[in-house]
């Protein structure tokens, strides 16, 4: 499930970076595949480290708030921290001019850890 929701998002925010004016449609897919990949891997991990916390791998069903709050904080913050970092310091990528920023960061890298894993819980509790 998060692959396709990440791939949705990853796909819809592309124009909001300045790689979606690349003529190669290769690197870019490689981009995506990336990017995509990327996130799967974060969410794995966030999920074992608040089932850690939590001390259950069913917080999602249990206990989604306070799951989901800790969940949407930690990918909050690695996202703040990898934007910042791969735009600013290594320029592995960069913003488009209509990405919206707050301090810098683009808005839907943020708004992608809210609403993604928001998504996942509510998906998880209704398939059960």
């Amino acid at each position: 499930m998060a692959i396709v929701l990440h791939s949705f998002w990853e796909l819809a925010q592309l124009p909001l970076y300045d790689l979606s004016n690349d003529p190669d449609r290769a690197r870019i897919v490689a981009y995506l595949l990336h990017c995509v990949l990327g996130d799967v891997l974060i969410a794995t991990v966030l999920f074992v480290l608040t089932s850690m916390v939590l001390r259950s791998l069913d917080w999602p069903l249990a206990n989604p708030w306070r799951g989901g709050s800790l969940v949407i904080s930690l990918g909050l913050a690695y996202t703040a921290f990898s934007e910042w970092y791969n735009v600013y310091e290594t320029k592995a990528w960069s913003y488009a001019p209509p990405m919206p920023l707050i301090g810098g960061i683009g808005l839907t890298p943020m708004l992608q850890w809210i609403v993604v894993p928001a998504l996942m819980i509510m998906t998880i509790r209704r398939m059960r």
